[in-house]
């Protein structure tokens, strides 16, 4: 039977004759507040960047997938780094035991991310990193390869995450207390708009919100609520926001409800326009529009028939095409069994390209609008998100919100609703709940990395720690020290010390030695 409502709660009629709900104004495409999308051409100018998440094993491994997508058409890179990396451990370390490589790559030196990096043109190929915790290192080991490589930093592209407060939500890879956190994001965020100017220094992540568990509406809701604090850090630091604003980029998922994700993407929009000018007093247009990065949704694919996937993420990747991404990744079907394949990253690859120059899709800009149901959904999450970011306000902003462990208990309540409604077979999940075949699947190939790779990884790192100064980088970590106790500004100091060799683990120690360690609440 159809669902009377979706998956925010927000009820459904059968038909739609009227825009239900309070009318806003969204505007003409390119024009305040953007809801019908950030340029007044969208793709008929240009299309997305194809910017396929990737990153296994060693650096040389990971460099020869990325040369890989790009022969194949990819038209952005995005790294994913391994937990170690994540938590700011250098692979050697006892934390980093059994996790070396595994879920991204092993990046613990400025010639990691030199090999990482290698014959891709950083001033021609934007380049997208999924860390948070320790993002400001690993930027420095960029701008430090870049710097050797003779490119100057204005002619840089790309995105570092560094959003660590959706850490303390829903991924758990924080490092040090939220306050000390949010020092290091708001120096990224100086240090870009000065030196790195066409660099995104944050991208505010709805994606894991989402892949924790919420609905649709809460992943509005907290990423904007987290965009505000962001915002706030900046000012209290004495930052023009319209300087920083303009570089605040946004990750969002995409889901299966195809209509819902459109709405979704057109009201995140509106609200972002409306905070921005309306609380923050932005004046340029720039930092009134929300771009945005789409990841088709990682917990919507399934172990059983993934041959299946190939569709959901069709369809996920159309809606984020039709919500009008900048951006867009789309996951191998064989995400919910292992890393992909090249063969399956190809076809995840493809799919973008079908959309972009098969379909029709981008020839028209914003072709749903107007549609009775979407404009109606468009209204009604603008109105049920706003509200929500008013209780998230209510409580004293994202950072409170976090701390008290009510965001946390939130997004935990819509999990465990989302799945009840799945095994009471309310939300049918073709194949695992409904139209199961219910005999042994046909064994596909997977990606399996290479048990050696660990001690592979932390062999260089001891030939890298026998071959440097040892002298030049005590003196260096003795500066990032000092800064750290300090007020200034941690990049500069960041930068000269991994140029001089130190490890990404050895820069995290000192800051842990200085920050302290962030220890999460029980619920």
């Amino acid at each position: 039977m159809p669902r009377e409502e979706n998956g925010s709660g927000i009820p459904l009629k059968p038909v739609y004759d009227a825009v239900e709900g309070p009318a806003h104004e969204l505007g003409a495409p390119g024009e305040f507040p953007f809801a019908r999308g950030v340029r007044k051409d969208m793709y008929r100018g240009r299309l997305w960047t194809m910017r396929q998440y990737a990153g296994f094993g060693s650096a040389a491994e990971s460099n020869a997938r990325y040369r890989y997508l790009l022969a194949h058409g990819t038209t952005g890179l995005s790294v994913a780094f391994d937990l170690p990396t994540q938590l700011g451990y250098d692979s050697d370390a006892p934390q980093a035991r059994g996790e070396v490589g595994k879920v991204g790559v092993a990046i613990d030196s400025v010639a990691d991310m030199e090999t990482l990096l290698d014959a891709i043109p950083l001033d021609r190929v934007t380049i997208s990193m999924t860390i948070n915790a320790p993002a400001s290192i690993i930027l420095a080991m960029l701008l430090a390869v870049a710097r050797r490589r003779g490119i100057p930093f204005d002619k840089l592209g790309g995105t570092v995450q560094n959003d660590v407060l959706k850490e303390y939500v829903a991924r758990g890879t924080y490092i040090y207390p939220p306050k000390n956190s949010m020092r290091l994001v708001t120096d990224v965020m100086a240090y870009c708009a000065q030196h790195v100017p066409e660099w995104n220094a944050i991208s505010v992540s709805g994606y894991h919100i989402r892949e924790a568990g919420s609905t649709a509406l809460e992943e509005i809701a907290f990423t904007l609520a987290n965009g505000k604090a962001y915002l706030q850090a900046a000012r209290a630091s004495g930052l023009d926001l319209d300087k920083i604003a303009p570089r605040i980029s946004f990750f969002w998922n995409a889901h299966n409800d195809l209509f819902e994700e459109v709405a979704k993407f057109r009201a995140a929009r509106y609200l972002w326009a409306h905070i921005t000018r309306d609380e923050f007093g932005c004046k340029d247009t720039r930092s009134q529009m929300l771009r945005f990065h789409t990841q088709t949704g990682g917990s919507t694919l399934t172990a059983q028939e993934p041959d299946n996937n190939v569709v959901r993420v069709t369809l996920q990747a159309l809606a984020a095409v039709l919500g009008g991404t900048q951006s867009l990744h789309t996951n191998g079907k064989d995400e919910a069994l292992a890393l992909p394949t090249e063969e399956s990253a190809k076809v995840a690859l493809r799919t973008q390209q079908i959309i972009a120059y098969e379909s029709g899709v981008p020839n028209v800009v914003d072709p749903l609008a107007g549609s009775y149901y979407v404009e109606s959904l468009t209204n009604e999450l603008i109105e049920r998100a706003a509200a929500l970011i008013a209780e998230v306000d209510a409580l004293g902003g994202s950072i409170e919100a976090i701390e008290s462990g009510w965001m946390q208990a939130r997004i935990a309540d819509s999990a465990y609703r989302a799945q009840q409604a799945i095994e009471k077979g309310e939300q049918i999940v073709v194949g695992v709940n409904k139209f199961c075949e219910g005999a042994a699947q046909t064994a596909m190939p997977l990606q399996r990395l290479d048990p050696q790779i660990e001690r592979a990884q932390a062999q260089r790192l001891k030939a890298l720690r026998e071959k440097r100064d040892a002298a030049a980088v005590e003196k260096h970590l003795d500066a990032v020290r000092k800064t750290a106790q300090g007020t200034g500004n941690l990049m500069p100091a960041f930068i000269e010390a991994v140029d001089a060799g130190a490890t990404l683990g050895e820069i995290c120690n000192v800051l842990r030695d200085v920050f302290g360690v962030y220890r999460a609440r029980e619920l």
